[in-house]
This record gives C-alpha cells, structure tokens and sequence, in this order.
C-alpha cells in the first residue's frame, strides 16, 4: 500500500492553487488519504478559505485525478475545515516558493 500511497501524492502534486503556484499537497490542504484493502482511497482535504473560488473545482479535480490511477478501484474527497488552514501548514519548500521564509 505504501507504493500506492506515494503514487497518490504525486498525483496531488500536479493538482495546484489556481490563485497560489504551490501544489495542494505542500500548500498543506491534504490533511488525509486513506487507502483500504480494497484500494479505495479517501482523501481530507480542505480549501484557503471557505469563500475559495474554486471551492467546487478543485475537490472534484483531485478526486478524479487520483481515480484515474490504474491501482486505485475508487475515490472520495471530504472536504473539511476542522482545523481550519493556515500559511503554517505549508512546507518548508512552499514557504520558499511564496517568500514566507
């Protein structure tokens, strides 16, 4: 499982902020990826701000770029705000990227 785990973040890194250049894995929005026996994967996630833009968008895109894998058998992204996001949660290289370090 771990191998499919990595295949599915570096699916989430190919999926970006359209309003921030930082993928939403190190931007720190992928809070949780679940994986079962049955290689379905659920993913938490949540937006910079209730008010995003791209509030419908984004979940659906990640959602199906992960089910597109071949291993993967479905997927499901929640969206959750608890805890809420904040510019803490990036990565050291995403804090590079936008000039918070």
């Amino acid at each position: 499982m771990i191998d499919l785990e990595n295949q599915v973040v570096e699916v989430l890194k190919t999926i970006y902020d359209p309003e921030i250049p930082v993928d939403v894995f190190e931007l720190g929005l992928i809070y949780e990826v679940n994986i079962d026996d049955d290689k379905n994967v659920t993913i938490y996630m949540t937006l910079t701000s209730p008010n995003c833009p791209v509030a419908e968008s984004m979940p659906q895109e990640v959602e199906d770029k992960v089910g597109e894998l071949a291993e993967v058998a479905s997927s499901k992204v929640h969206v959750v705000f608890d805890p809420p996001w904040d510019k803490d949660m990036m990565s050291e290289e995403a804090k590079l990227e936008l000039g918070f370090l």
